[in-house]
């Protein structure tokens, strides 16, 4: 078998959920926070640990053990609600910071993360010294982490659990794992019992069995896995987030909390950005800005344009924008230790240069008016109207965001001429009922005021298209009352009006 060429990190956290209450009390512990810590919930009607910390492990309670089993062996005891969304979301935080060590980050719930360094652990001088790094940020940050690299993450992730700290050469995967108990592998429970009744209580003892006998007993899946334990299968990953085309860091000696700096640092790494897409010939269309805490949080602040544009200037201009619009301004904290710029969204780039029409210029100017606008407003409140090809009023047109708006297929189709009185309002409502009074002259109720009609013009009828969706014909009148006011009503099969619109 020739040696697999890929690296994998497998980071187990075993003690996530107790570390995340301890994070939340570094300021201000409470006044028993040195009991041993449990963390309940209700399960199978009755009240179940799901996790503990460090002393209360020490002392024989874990996870699945009923509460009152605890508190009759260890009586004094701090418990806490179990918090599955928050455990989840501090996952997340800590796959956001993992990608200073790794662009391909992947899940392992619900404590465990996956990560692809195949060809990147010579950035931090060698897997062990890479290794050894991390579990100590990790440390710092107040984590207890486990770590193993190996070349299958099937092998990492039992060698996490089983032998942390252990980095597997390549093509060794399999001889790493025969030691290990059968329970490495992950299996369902009635599978597990069954090796260790027949004896077979390590996962070398399993992998010395004919494949058509365990594929006979146990299933394919069941010898995929054990395969891929080995390191005699490939195992995906998937990131969790798309891996971006382009990608720079800068790195500070010392934490930075001054905000020139940033903005500084960031036009610098615009520049390198822009000559990385000028080499392929590509604009970007999407980029993020990555701001890494010094005492592991992060945020992420993501800029978009109308078009592919790889003018440093214009990117910096869009950051300084976005973070000067921000509702939650960007807080430093300790400072700032990174800041890293990625182009999560790119086209080939067509330069304007040569264009001789001036409204090439006049677009490029509008497009760079719009981005500016979404970077502080955001993309979904600069909008565009795009042409419909349909004659229902309502639907006549859309409105979409005006960066991601292409050049429509259908142009705008004039309704008259410059001297006639306009035949559709300029305003349009959500069709809203109307009562029509009987009386000498024509008056109907709108908005619980009364208007007497003094000018009428219609029917013209506008038929519902069925194929799209059905309805009533609708018979639509202009209407003009007492004090020069028009409006737009429209009358369905029977007697029911609605008002429409009303003209300028």
């Amino acid at each position: 078998m020739v040696p697999s060429a890929r690296r994998i990190i497998a980071l187990w956290f075993p003690r996530l959920s107790t570390d995340r209450l301890y994070r939340c009390w570094r300021k201000s512990p409470p006044p028993d926070v040195k009991l041993p810590l449990v963390l309940v919930a209700k399960t199978e009607n009755a009240m179940r640990l799901t996790a503990v910390d460090r002393r209360a492990a020490d002392l024989g309670l874990e996870a699945g053990m009923a509460l009152a089993s605890a508190r009759a062996m260890v009586p004094a005891l701090k418990v806490m609600p179990a918090n599955e969304p928050a455990d989840t979301k501090l996952l997340v935080r800590l796959a956001d910071w993992c990608v200073d060590f790794s662009p391909f980050v992947a899940f392992d719930p619900p404590q465990g993360l996956f990560l692809d360094v195949t060809g990147t652990s010579h950035l931090f001088g060698g897997e062990a010294a890479m290794l050894e790094h991390l579990r100590a940020a990790l440390k710092k940050q107040g984590f207890t982490a486990r770590t193993a690299m190996a070349g299958s993450a099937m092998a990492a992730r039992a060698l996490a659990r089983y032998r942390a700290g252990l980095i597997v050469p390549p093509g060794d995967d399999g001889d790493a794992m025969a030691g290990l108990p059968v329970e490495a592998l992950a299996l369902d429970v009635a599978t597990t019992h069954a090796f260790r009744r027949a004896g077979l209580k390590t996962v070398g003892k399993v992998a010395s069995r004919t494949r058509v006998e365990l594929t006979a007993r146990f299933g394919a899946a069941m010898v995929s896995r054990l395969d891929a334990a080995l390191g005699m299968a490939e195992t995906p990953i998937s990131p969790r987030m798309p891996l971006p085309s382009y990608r720079v860091d800068h790195r500070f000696a010392e934490p930075v909390t001054v905000e020139g700096v940033l903005l500084t640092t960031l036009e610098q790494l615009a520049g390198e950005i822009s000559q990385m897409l000028e080499v392929r010939g590509e604009g970007a269309r999407g980029l993020e800005a990555v701001f890494f805490r010094a005492d592991g949080n992060i945020r992420r602040i993501v800029v978009e344009t109308g078009g592919p544009t790889r003018d440093p200037d214009i990117l910096a201009r869009l950051f300084r924008e976005r973070l000067d619009a921000l509702a939650d301004p960007l807080d430093p904290g300790f400072g700032f230790d990174l800041i890293r710029l990625q182009v999560i969204r790119s086209e080939p780039y067509r330069s304007e240069d040569g264009d001789l029409d001036s409204k090439a210029d006049e677009e490029k100017e509008i497009r760079y008016l719009i981005d500016r606008l979404s970077a502080r407003f955001g993309s979904h409140r600069v909008l565009r109207f795009r042409p419909n090809d349909t004659h229902i009023p309502e639907r006549a047109y859309s409105a979409v965001p005006a960066q991601y708006a292409e050049k429509p297929h259908l142009p705008w189709k004039r309704k008259c001429s410059g001297t006639e009185a306009p035949r559709r309002p300029l305003r349009l409502f959500s069709p809203e009922p109307v009562h029509l009074l009987q009386g000498e002259t024509l008056r109907f109720r709108w908005r619980s005021a009364v208007r007497v009609v003094r000018k009428l013009e219609g029917p013209e009828r506008i038929a519902m298209e069925w194929w799209r969706v059905p309805g009533p014909d609708r018979d639509y009148f202009r209407m003009e009352d007492e004090e020069g006011r028009r409006y737009w009503l429209y009358r369905e099969a029977g007697s029911h009006w609605f008002l429409h619109g009303v003209f300028a």
